[in-house]
């Protein structure tokens, strides 16, 4: 595993004059590990880093957007809903200092297979009938906020069921309360392959994709544009740029993944059932171009992996990843520029 010395001051002296006095001070040990992220590929404290994410159930629609923590999360899932509105999950490791986390909406059945992808601990406030057969066999850790009231509260600024938001201190409330461990197991090496340290990925051979368009999500209509100076991708939705309410920045990511999925409907109601297992193809866009992929599961609970026209697993530019979960007929509202 590998791990980097951020600092390491140890028994330190140091004698200043001060008013014409000699003033000794000492420095505090301070020793910080650094590991690489599972992810983003970045280098991150090991208390970070080695700790398991949460992935967190956002609303997304006019009521529940702009979402707050969403620019600390390393990987962000966005997939349709009923009625024709999306939701968010935002996987994030880096949580500690975040005043609030949210709003925290239910669960999709689908959206349990994308987290435990990660070995996450899965965030929700409730959830769809079809995603029950799933929490009551505790298949995933989870924090379900009809059941777990310490690990949520409710804000004011915000009517009901778009209020609830959690924070550090509430998730580790609702984790210690389960007794869910938050070390990841022996022997886990992450969902991603990312490009070795120094390198990036540059698609030459692929075409281009400065403007990624997302009319499949008829709603919210998000796109994202690509900045040559940044060699980041923006994100924009209901006209205007995406931002975190917290800080109020716009969200950006180094990697899109574009995931054609099959689905059927469950009812009437228009609850999906997206296919999460048998696979499909799609597209890898970074650096402002993009390749056609494919990607496969080995199992239900296993891990999703992406390979390109060659059959070789790809790799992804280190930093923050968003995937797409685009239904299968609708690929042809989906354009690249």
């Amino acid at each position: 595993m590998k791990k980097k010395m951020l600092k390491f001051l140890a028994g330190v002296l140091i004698s200043c004059t001060l008013a014409g006095s000699a003033v000794s001070v000492q420095a505090e040990d301070n020793l910080e590990m650094q590991v690489t992220s599972y992810l983003t590929g970045e280098d991150v404290p090991e208390s970070v880093g080695r700790r398991r994410p949460i992935a967190v159930m956002l609303g997304n629609d006019t009521n529940g957007a702009p979402q707050s923590g969403t620019g600390n999360a390393g990987v962000i899932y966005e997939a349709p809903v009923e009625g024709g509105i999306t939701r968010l999950m935002a996987v994030i490791e880096d949580y500690d200092n975040l005043q609030r986390i949210g709003s925290v909406r239910s669960c999709r059945d689908y959206y349990i297979f994308y987290a435990n992808e990660f070995d996450a601990i899965y965030a929700h406030y409730g959830q769809a009938v079809y995603a029950l057969q799933y929490l009551d066999q505790h298949v995933i850790d989870n924090l379900n906020g009809l059941t777990l009231g310490n690990a949520y509260y409710r804000t004011t600024d915000r009517v009901a069921p778009h209020n609830a938001y959690t924070d550090a201190a509430h998730l580790q409330a609702g984790i210690q309360s389960l007794g869910y461990s938050q070390q990841y197991p022996e022997g886990y090496t992450g969902h991603y392959q990312f490009a070795p340290e120094g390198t990036e990925i540059t698609l030459d051979e692929g075409a281009p994709a400065t403007l990624v368009k997302l009319d499949n999500f008829w709603d919210n209509h998000p796109w994202f544009e690509y900045n040559a100076e940044t060699r980041e991708y923006s994100r924009f939705q209901f006209n205007a740029p995406h931002v975190d309410q917290l800080t109020g920045q716009q969200l950006t990511c180094d990697n899109i993944i574009l995931q054609y999925s099959g689905y059927q409907a469950y009812d009437a109601n228009g609850y999906l059932n997206i296919d999460t297992q048998s696979g499909g193809s799609g597209k890898y866009i970074t650096r402002g171009k993009a390749i056609d992929i494919t990607w496969s599961k080995d199992s239900q609970w296993g891990t999703t992996h992406y390979y390109d026209s060659n059959g070789q697993e790809i790799q992804l530019n280190r930093g923050k990843t968003w995937v797409e979960i685009v239904l299968n007929d609708s690929v042809g509202s989906v354009t690249l520029q």
